[in-house]
């Protein structure tokens, strides 16, 4: 399998946006069964504990001025795992990123890929396809103007209609 999305965004030089449509991920992750079991660990005051190579990018991203922003389209109620995300997203956003999220129901008209992607200064797409139990099982990178566009505006539309994290209140 290609690098995740540390390496196109330590390359990047103004934008990176990530679109996040799905309920559930591997449920095998040790952070979220950690999580399940009464540990919150990530929090800004114990770092040491959460800090990884994937916020260290996006904090040298952030300083080089790229603007990193993550919108996530859910279900609500919130799935378990999706309430994970919501109080892991404290370590995004200590690292430079600007998290949003979007009730499915909210998305109703908008045209949003059925896959989560990343576009990598309005230029390389990068698709995350899933198997049905949240397992990752491949990357596609796409280096199509076109299709990078639509993604975009995809994003944009998600976007404008989103709440920001410190504002949004899990269901």
């Amino acid at each position: 399998m290609k690098p995740p999305a540390r390496e196109p965004l330590s390359r990047a030089r103004r934008t990176a946006i990530h679109l996040e449509v799905r309920d559930q991920y591997a449920s095998t992750d040790p952070d979220f069964l950690e999580w399940r079991e009464g540990r919150r660990t990530f929090t800004p005051d114990n770092r040491a504990d959460w800090w990884e190579g994937w916020h260290e990018t996006v904090q040298a991203a952030v300083s080089r001025g790229v603007s990193v922003r993550r919108a996530r389209v859910v279900s609500e109620p919130l799935t378990e795992y999706v309430r994970w995300e919501h109080a892991y997203a404290v370590t995004n956003i200590a690292a430079g990123e600007d998290v949003r999220w979007l009730p499915r129901r909210h998305a109703k008209d908008l045209a949003v890929p059925a896959v989560d992607f990343w576009v990598f200064d309005g230029e390389l797409a990068l698709f995350h396809h899933f198997s049905g139990d949240g397992v990752l099982t491949e990357r596609e990178y796409v280096n199509d103007a076109t299709l990078a566009a639509w993604c975009i505006a995809a994003f944009n539309s998600v976007w404008e209609r989103a709440t920001p994290h410190e504002e949004y209140k899990p269901v």
